[in-house]
């Protein structure tokens, strides 16, 4: 990828350096990704990267949050009588974007998040918790409208949503996308006995 020339707007090489930095963690993977790498592609320098962000990590956990605030299918729907497939198409919106744009960059953060106290508790705060949180809103929505039983533990069911996902992007044995989000909607359908 070819960066601009010249000096950009703060907001531009912002926007740039986070785009990239997905772009190239997903095409060579998050060991081989570098600081200098992303500011060439970004068409900046080293120094405006490091104004921001001290290391790849934290330039990869913002591009990560910025995101998924963009993308409103991520977000939680209010439609109690359509639950499951509300539930279905949040984890559809999850596992797409892990398969396409974030996968290499949620398993490198979570293997150096297994020696990095600090950035297991960043990652947790502001990638993981607020899909979980999103998934358990909406089982509990479900529960409260009568739609779905709670026949288990919800943060259980939470587990197996994001549980299978986490799997197979470590294990690499199978495909994380739209067609096991619907076989986990209907696992989920399962454990919570739909009325």
């Amino acid at each position: 990828m070819t960066g601009t020339r010249g000096r950009p707007r703060s907001a531009e090489a912002r926007r740039a350096i986070l785009r990239v930095a997905l772009e190239l963690c997903e095409r060579d993977g998050y060991q081989d990704l570098t600081i200098k790498a992303i500011a060439d592609a970004a068409g900046v320098g080293r120094q405006t990267v490091y104004r921001w962000w001290p290391d790849k990590a934290s330039v990869l956990m913002e591009a990560l949050t910025d995101l998924a605030a963009e993308h409103a299918a991520l977000q939680v729907s209010a439609d109690s009588a359509q639950i499951l497939a509300d539930i279905e198409r949040l984890l559809t919106a999850t596992y797409e974007f892990a398969r396409v744009v974030t996968g290499e960059a949620l398993i490198g953060l979570m293997a150096d998040a297994q020696r990095d106290s600090a950035l297991s508790k960043r990652l947790q705060d502001t990638v993981i918790g607020p899909r979980r949180a999103a998934l358990r809103s909406m089982l509990r929505q479900g529960v409260e409208a009568g739609d779905l039983v709670e026949t288990v533990s919800l943060d259980l069911v939470v587990d197996f949503a994001f549980g299978v996902m986490w799997y197979r992007l470590l294990s690499r044995h199978a495909p994380v996308g739209a067609a096991l989000a619907g076989e986990v909607a209907a696992g989920i359908a399962a454990m919570l006995g739909r009325n």
